[in-house]
């Protein structure tokens, strides 16, 4: 006796949920979705973060010190039971931290941006210290170089900058974040340094 073949159905792909919302969304008002965003970004950091950036708010320094210190909070947290592991962290926090330093050095914020670089140190490097490999030591980097090259070319006292060296220095848990660049930062100054 002959076997009938059957003929096997394609599998579904799943339905994609992003399309639904996004009918779901075209039928509402504008006012509605402006208020769901407005409370989803209230609700959730990482959504305001992403909002912020890609409507290319404009915050006064004020608020951006604060935003700031916020995103250095998340960006350094973690879990003390994970220490001496490879744990997550919040790689889009650092690069508001990042952001946030830059647009105050172009707003003249200067002293700000290194007041919030030494905060940073002190929790990014502890993050560091107890990271296994520490994933996040790039990261760190990347968020004080543009205080450091904004006080290569400031015309703020040299004494204050290479206390600004020393603090940062000594914030350092791990002892190597940005090691090179703070040592060609303080032989600047010690080359501009009035007679």
């Amino acid at each position: 006796m002959a076997k009938r073949s059957s003929k096997k159905a394609p599998p579904r792909q799943p339905a994609d949920p992003t399309q639904r919302l996004r009918q779901a969304l075209a039928r509402r008002t504008k006012d509605e979705v402006i208020d769901l965003l407005v409370e989803c970004a209230g609700a959730d950091r990482a959504v305001l973060r992403r909002l912020t950036t890609h409507f290319e708010l404009q915050t006064p320094p004020k608020e951006l010190v604060v935003m700031t210190r916020q995103a250095i909070a998340d960006a350094t947290a973690f879990d003390e039971r994970d220490i001496n592991r490879n744990f997550d962290y919040d790689a889009e926090a650092y690069r508001e931290v990042q952001q946030n330093l830059q647009r105050l050095i172009e707003l003249g914020q200067l002293r700000p941006a290194m007041e919030l670089s030494l905060e940073l140190m002190a929790a990014g490097s502890y993050q560091v210290e107890a990271s296994d490999e520490g994933l996040m030591t790039d990261d760190i980097q990347a968020c004080l170089s543009p205080v450091l090259r904004a006080l290569r070319q400031c015309n703020l006292p040299t004494a204050e900058v290479r206390a600004w060296c020393t603090e940062l220095i000594k914030r350092d848990r791990v002892g190597f974040l940005c090691d090179q660049e703070l040592r060609a930062l303080r032989r600047h100054c010690e080359a501009s340094r009035s007679p």
